[in-house]
């Protein structure tokens, strides 16, 4: 008697933005219900809020994907997990003056999300 499991996951990879960033971000709507997530998103004034909602997206219409034959919507889909990993950095150099040259970090990371379906409570 093996129950089902109804989740799934999405990975942004290479993402141009600070992972630092990004966090602030993700830590702002872990745990939450999928459609209350991307509804406080489209409010949020922060750059990574689109790209955020574009894998909470993503985690929820693979969730759909993988079981078609049960109804899942937002509403009964939540974030079980979202993290947000460093990625590959840019090194580039700034001229700078008597002949230096001065270091620029640019910086990518990875968001995973993992969507599951809520338990019903008996």
């Amino acid at each position: 008697m093996e129950t089902q499991v109804f989740e799934a996951k999405a990975v942004q990879r290479h993402l141009r933005k600070s992972p630092r960033k990004v966090r602030l971000v993700a830590d702002f709507v872990r745990g939450e219900r999928v459609d209350k997530a991307l509804t406080k998103l489209s409010f949020l004034k922060k750059a990574t809020a689109t790209d955020v909602s574009k894998v909470i997206r993503s985690a929820a219409a693979n969730v759909r994907d993988k079981f078609e034959e049960e109804r899942l919507d937002d509403d009964l889909l939540y974030i079980k997990r979202i993290y947000v990993d460093e990625g590959v950095t840019l090194k580039r150099i700034q001229p700078a003056p008597m002949g230096r040259a001065h270091r620029i970090n640019k910086r990518s990371c990875h968001i995973t999300v993992e969507v599951a379906k809520l338990q019903e409570e008996l």
